[in-house]
C-alpha cells in the first residue's frame, strides 16, 4: 500500500448508511396514532369546504319535512296515544339522518378503492386497521353532525326529551352506535363494489324501504297481518322502539326503558358490526392482493 492509500481509506465514507435493523439503532417511524390522525384529518377537512356540511343540513331538513308534513295528518291519528306525532316520528328522522351520513362514508370507501388508495396504503408502513379506523372516525364525525341537526329539526316540529339526562345521553349514544354499524356497512359495500354511484344506491334504497316498513311511521297494527311480524322484529323497528323509550313522552305510550326494550336494538347494532368488520377486512385483503 502506498502512502496515499491510508489517507484515502481514512477519509472514505460509506455511500449508504447501514440499516437500522443491522446496527441496532432505533428506526424513525410514525406512530399508528399519528397516522390515524393524519388520515382522519384527510377525510374530515374537505367536508368543511366542499359543501358536504351544507348537504348534511339540507338532508336533515329534507328528512324532517318529507316525513312530518305529509304523514302528520294521515298517520298522526294512529299515534294519538303519544303527545304528538313529532314525538312518535323523531327516532326515524334521527336514524335516516345518520344513514345519510353513513352513505357518505361508503362513497369515500368506494372512491379510495377505485383510486388505488387502499393498495398504496398496503405498500406503506401503515397498520392495516389504521385506514379503516380513520374512515370510521370521519364517519362518526358525520353521524354526530347529523344527530345534532336532526335533534334541532325535531325541536322545531315539537319533539322534546322527557327522560332526563341519562336517557337523553342513551338516546344519542344508541343513534351513534347505529351510525357506526351503518358506517361499517358503507365501508364494506364501498370496498366490495368499487363503484361510488352503486354504493349510494345500494345503501339508500334498502334503508328507505326498511324505514317505511317499520314502526317509525305508524304502529305495527296498521300494517297487513301477513307482514306485521317482519315489521315488528326488523332492525329499524327495534331501534325505533328503544329510541322512543329513551326520548320519553308526557304519556306512557313511549314505553319503559328496560333491557327488554333497549337490548334488541343494541344486539342488532353490535351484531352488524361483528359481522361486517371481518367481511370488510377479507374484501380489502383480496382486492389489494
Amino acid at each position: 500500500m502506498t502512502r496515499a492509500e491510508p489517507l484515502i481509506a481514512e477519509r472514505a465514507e460509506p455511500l449508504v448508511e447501514p440499516r437500522a435493523e443491522l446496527t441496532g439503532a432505533p428506526r424513525s417511524t410514525t406512530s399508528a396514532l399519528t397516522q390515524w390522525w393524519v388520515l382522519t384529518t384527510r377525510a374530515v377537512v374537505p367536508t368543511l369546504r366542499n359543501g358536504e356540511l351544507v348537504t348534511q343540513v339540507a338532508a336533515s331538513i329534507m328528512f324532517t319535512v318529507g316525513f312530518y308534513i305529509p304523514l302528520k295528518h294521515f298517520m298522526g291519528v294512529y299515534a294519538r296515544d303519544m303527545s304528538s306525532y313529532a314525538q312518535y316520528l323523531m327516532p326515524l328522522i334521527a336514524l335516516q339522518a345518520v344513514s345519510f351520513a353513513a352513505i357518505s362514508g361508503g362513497f369515500r370507501s368506494a372512491t379510495d378503492s377505485v383510486a388505488g388508495i387502499n393498495r398504496r396504503f398496503r405498500s406503506m408502513p401503515i397498520p392495516r386497521a389504521v385506514p379503516m379506523a380513520a374512515r370510521m372516525s370521519a364517519s362518526m364525525y358525520r353521524c354526530a353532525v347529523a344527530l345534532v341537526l336532526s335533534i334541532v329539526c325535531g325541536y322545531v316540529i315539537g319533539f322534546r326529551f322527557y327522560g332526563g339526562v341519562g336517557h337523553t345521553a342513551g338516546f344519542c349514544l344508541l343513534v351513534l352506535l347505529v351510525g357506526a354499524a351503518l358506517g361499517f356497512l358503507g365501508d364494506f359495500i364501498g370496498a366490495a363494489s368499487r363503484n361510488p354511484d352503486a354504493t349510494t344506491h345500494l345503501m339508500m334504497l334498502p334503508q328507505l324501504v326498511f324505514g317505511l316498513l317499520s314502526v317509525g311511521v305508524q304502529p305495527v297494527q296498521r300494517f297487513p297481518t301477513w307482514i306485521q311480524g317482519f315489521v315488528r322484529d326488523q332492525a329499524i323497528s327495534q331501534f325505533v322502539f328503544a329510541l322512543r323509550a329513551l326520548a320519553g313522552d308526557t304519556t306512557p305510550a313511549a314505553g319503559v326503558v328496560s333491557w327488554s326494550v333497549v337490548g334488541p336494538a343494541v344486539a342488532w347494532a353490535v351484531g352488524m358490526i361483528a359481522v361486517l368488520v371481518p367481511l370488510y377486512l377479507l374484501v380489502v385483503v383480496r382486492r389489494v392482493g
